[in-house]
């Protein structure tokens, strides 16, 4: 797709060859009949750790679990098991009770990456011509390329899954991968060119910096080439991230997108919510994964 190979070009990879040179199993803990691996990844030069949440036999669907930013570098991966402020709880648990594994990739500049910062790593690629964001993006797709060679993972039943960095990762993993069949991105999407008119974008990151972007692209735009693809938005409206005169343009070009498939687009909108999860939005999104992935376990 012509969109996509432009997307890659300003990331400065190609997420269709992205893949681990190697994974290995480096600790195991039971968690409820499931398991949890400790999972020592090796790329571009680099060890990387990641948490496998799978149950002994499969098939069963899975997603990546994006986790989110939040200036605490020193959380990653456990996000998924332990939670964060940001979240009504852990999604672990409740990803076992449907039945859907899940890979927590730990992100450059986090937990026991964080040299170095991200700030140094953004700058070097920057000045290198590619991108921080895009390194985040292909080790993401990568990781779908070990759940798709997994045995106990049903390759036809991908997710993606975060909020906000990890939202934001979420929504662009499914635009980027054709193998992700349904993400649930939350509090973090807003047109960027709104947001930069409001100085709102220095809120973000420097790792979302990509240059050369907004001439061509809006944050509806990339999200719409998910469809016809299962996608699902949710919002605060009090939000920093997500502001009314940002959020309604990057709505209106989704909805745009999706069109001929309206049905596969869902959006959870609270007028009262800042930039957290609530327990409706929490119901929401298991909602949508059990609808969009299967499997519910009694």
């Amino acid at each position: 797709m012509a969109g996509r190979a432009d997307l890659e070009r300003l990331l400065g990879v190609r997420l269709g060859a992205a893949r681990f040179d190697s994974v290995q199993v480096v600790g195991q803990a039971p968690f409820g009949d499931w398991v949890l691996e400790d999972l020592r990844i090796d790329m571009h030069g680099e060890g990387i750790p990641a948490t496998f949440l799978r149950p002994e036999t499969g098939p069963v669907p899975a997603l990546i679990y994006c986790h989110a930013h939040g200036n605490r570098y020193e959380m990653g991966r456990e996000e998924l098991t332990e939670g964060r402020p940001a979240l009504t709880g852990p999604y672990a648990p409740d990803l076992c009770r449907l039945g859907i594994a899940a890979l927590s990739i730990e992100m450059p500049a986090f937990g026991t990456r964080q040299q170095p910062c991200e700030s140094a790593r953004a700058k070097a690629h920057l000045w290198r011509g590619t991108t921080l964001f895009g390194q985040m993006l292909a080790e993401l797709s990568a990781g779908l390329s070990f759940l798709s060679d997994h045995p106990v993972i049903d390759a036809d039943r991908l997710g993606a899954l975060g909020l906000s960095m990890g939202s934001t990762h979420a929504f662009w993993l499914a635009a980027l991968d054709d193998r992700v069949r349904a993400a649930a991105a939350l509090c973090s999407f807003a047109d960027l060119d709104r947001l930069v008119a409001t100085a709102a974008h220095d809120g973000h990151g420097i790792y979302m910096t990509v240059p050369g972007l907004l001439p061509g692209w809006s944050t509806g735009q990339i999200a719409g080439l998910a469809a016809p693809r299962a996608l699902q938005i949710c919002v605060g409206m009090q939000d920093w991230s997500t502001p009314a005169h940002a959020f309604a343009p990057a709505r209106a070009a989704l909805e745009a997108a999706y069109t001929a498939t309206p049905d596969q687009l869902e959006f959870h909108v609270e007028e009262d919510l800042g930039h957290a999860e609530s327990p409706a939005m929490r119901q929401a999104v298991l909602s949508f994964l059990t609808r969009r992935l299967g499997d519910v376990r009694d």
